[in-house]
């Protein structure tokens, strides 16, 4: 009897990473369900609702929801891209470390350096939208600089949390993030089963609100759509840890899938919930009910409900913000080791807990830095925009280098998850949803800026992606960082001679 050759161990996590050129220097500690918190924490159905729900009423009516569903749709075809990425390179700073294997030096550091500013700022975002929660459990009015001031407190808290390390980190946001699935999941049926004030028609009532806003039905429809995709962005934050995930190349691709559809179904229910239990949408259309979130929610419940739902979202945002912060700290750290990143030497640091202290001291500060924009709501408002737009970027970015990579024949999918020839047509379709959102979301519009706010609030998301274009471009011009890529200077640790692997 022949005896059967000895098998080969598979390679561990290090050894895969140390062939993508890198160190294993986070802590690898995450199972598939740590890593699907990230992606739920970061997207989550709160946060993402509150930040479409009103504008999407006031401009589309009880017929808004149905943007929510497409542009699903459109997200679910990014995820078969990422997913196919995130399973062949690992790695924390996807959107960087990929666009550099696909496209090049120079379009891979703008995609990273785009990606990073609009999660930086998304997070000034989310910290100052949580403060007014804040004051909410005490009953209070703040004013611009009391709103600010615990937005920064947001932030410190949520760096500390992140300085110990992923292990915590997965504590607090899957804490978080149970409390919020199970209220939004409660909530969202009990409003739609017992608390419904119309039918199912309002649905498809816009309730005159494109003719008040003076706009077409049509158009209208596309601006809940720039608004909507908002809502389903975070699921990359799966990928920024991606080094702290055991089988990664498996677990990363599962974990944006679960992220995205568990939260996008949520959030559609609660969306429809909402707009099916509001006493009066037409108060929302008007602009008078600037929170028909909470309108809905204590109407059906009644005044008992209030403290605990402000609670609930509190805690939402707060994880939300935790987890998003990590993964900017991640991607900084994902750059920095590479050399190609102002001040590298310091964001590159790794702490004993083997968290990324110097990723997560520059996100803290470069968010902080544009926090008293808060003091001036419409500010805080062009912030918002130039986020949504700054994100959608690099998505259309990087899907666009993979597209013309398998066209070109350089790059076939090799990791765990290949859609083989349907991937390419996956990813066509995800170019062309994507380039249409980019173009939708930067088109200036009166309709989505408040009444009389300055030019500068409507032609937010284009002056903002164009600044941070603008600065990208000179770093590249003057620092020139595309020349340590080209180099193959350093890799993982400083010295290092590895070149990146070649594409296959």
């Amino acid at each position: 009897m022949t005896e059967s050759p000895p098998r080969t161990p598979a390679p561990s996590d290090s050894d895969r990473l140390a062939a993508l050129g890198y160190r294993q220097e986070l802590r690898r500690s995450l199972g598939v369900l740590g890593n699907i918190s990230m992606g739920f924490a970061v997207v989550s159905p709160v946060v993402g609702l509150y930040a479409v729900s009103q504008v999407g009423m006031s401009v589309a009516g009880g017929a808004w929801v149905w943007a929510l569903p497409l542009c699903l749709l459109g997200q679910v075809l990014v995820v078969c891209v990422y997913s196919e990425l995130a399973s062949q390179w690992p790695l924390a700073g996807g959107a960087y470390q990929w666009s550099r294997r696909l496209a090049g030096p120079s379009f891979a550091w703008m995609t990273g350096w785009l990606w990073q500013f609009a999660i930086m700022f998304a997070n000034t975002t989310v910290a100052y939208l949580a403060s007014p929660w804040f004051f909410a459990l005490f009953g209070r009015t703040p004013s611009p600089a009391q709103l600010v001031l615990v937005a920064a407190g947001f932030m410190l808290l949520c760096t500390l949390v992140n300085a110990y390390g992923i292990n915590l980190l997965r504590r607090f946001v899957s804490l978080g993030i149970a409390a919020e699935a199970l209220a939004s999941v409660v909530v969202g049926l009990a409003l739609l089963l017992f608390c419904r004030e119309h039918g199912f028609a309002l649905l498809t009532d816009t309730l005159d609100a494109p003719a008040t806003a003076g706009v077409s039905t049509g158009a209208a429809f596309l601006a809940v759509i720039a608004v909507g995709g908002w809502a389903f962005i975070g699921f990359d934050a799966c990928v920024s840890t991606a080094e702290e995930t055991r089988d990664a190349g498996r677990q990363v691709p599962r974990a944006m899938w679960w992220a995205l559809l568990s939260v996008g179904l949520v959030v559609v229910l609660n969306a429809v919930s909402v707009a099916l239990a509001h006493p009066d949408p037409a108060a929302v259309v008007a602009g008078a009910d600037l929170d028909p979130v909470t309108t809905a929610v204590v109407t059906g419940f009644g005044d008992w409900a209030a403290k605990p739902f402000v609670v609930v979202v509190l805690v939402s945002f707060t994880a939300c913000l935790m987890a998003s912060q990590g993964g900017a700290a991640r991607g900084l750290y994902s750059l920095a080791r590479d050399g190609v990143f102002p001040f590298s030497a310091q964001v590159r640091k790794v702490n004993r807990h083997k968290a990324p202290i110097g990723g997560l001291v520059a996100a803290t500060l470069v968010s902080s830095a544009a926090l008293p924009l808060g003091l001036e709501s419409t500010a805080i408002g062009s912030l918002i925009t130039f986020g949504t737009a700054a994100t959608f970027a690099p998505f259309f970015l990087l899907c666009l280098a993979a597209l013309i990579a398998r066209l070109r024949g350089t790059w076939t999918p090799a990791g765990e998850v290949s859609y083989g020839r349907a991937g390419t047509l996956l990813n066509a379709l995800a170019v062309l949803w994507t380039g249409l959102e980019v173009v939708n979301i930067c088109w200036p519009r009166t309709v989505l800026a408040p009444p009389g706010a300055p030019w500068y609030q409507v032609w937010a998301a284009l002056l903002g992606v164009g600044l941070v274009v603008l600065a990208g471009l000179g770093y590249l011009l003057l620092r020139r960082p595309q020349r340590l890529m080209r180099a193959g200077v350093p890799l993982g640790s400083p010295g290092s001679d590895e070149l990146a692997p070649a594409v296959h």
